[in-house]
């Protein structure tokens, strides 16, 4: 079995954009996979054991920070929040990253989703890495499989956390994206652009 190495050293299965991170990696040759070395952190969770990748647990919601954990008033399974996130292919966004040799997903559909506490994870599937992210956005070549993270705080609002992604996190219109591990509270209207065209809109409950 062959494989490409992206720019960042991962191994991809596609040639085209790392099938990890999300980076293009253009015409690099094929090398022959040998294993992939897992993640590992120093540190875990101490309210669910999860490996801790930031400031938010993946898992929990828990604040390394705070050491505060969201609180829930719902039964298990159902939602708390009321927020929504519309999620569609954004053309000024995509004209704005001028990648090369991608196509704009003219009938890509505008989809409106929940946001289940406490956390959202957005990314792209990999069934061979066992992830699946809560937001699937596997149709956007540049989003990495582990891109961002919606947070739920105990106060009731929406924080986005870059998980060290290839291509970013922006907000808005802002010119610089998240730094890894760089949290930003949302508020009712903010867009999170992620990958080469996907813009997310919050909507606050009511």
């Amino acid at each position: 079995m062959s494989s490409w190495v992206c720019p960042k050293g991962h191994q991809s299965s596609e040639s085209d954009f790392c099938d990890v991170c999300g980076a293009k990696i253009g015409a690099a040759a094929p090398v022959a996979v040998i294993a992939e070395i897992p993640e590992i952190s120093e540190t875990s969770c101490p309210h669910c054991g999860t490996p801790r990748g930031g400031r938010f647990c993946e898992d929990c919601g828990y604040d390394h920070d705070t050491g505060r954990a969201p609180q829930l008033d719902s039964l298990p399974g159902a939602p708390v929040t009321g927020w929504t996130g519309t999620v569609f292919a954004d053309r000024d966004y995509f004209d704005a990253n001028d990648v090369e040799g991608v196509t704009f997903p003219d009938d890509a559909p505008r989809l409106t989703v929940p946001l289940p506490p406490p956390q959202v994870r957005i990314g792209r599937r990999s069934s061979s890495k066992g992830i699946e992210p809560d937001l699937d956005l596997s149709d956007d070549p540049g989003v990495s499989h582990h891109h961002a993270l919606l947070t739920l705080t105990i106060d009731g609002d929406w924080l986005v956390s870059d998980l060290g992604s290839t291509n970013g996190t922006y907000i808005n219109d802002e010119d610089a994206p998240l730094t890894a591990g760089q949290t930003r509270t949302l508020k009712d209207g903010d867009q999170v652009h992620v990958g080469i065209w996907t813009t997310i809109t919050l909507h606050a409950a009511g």
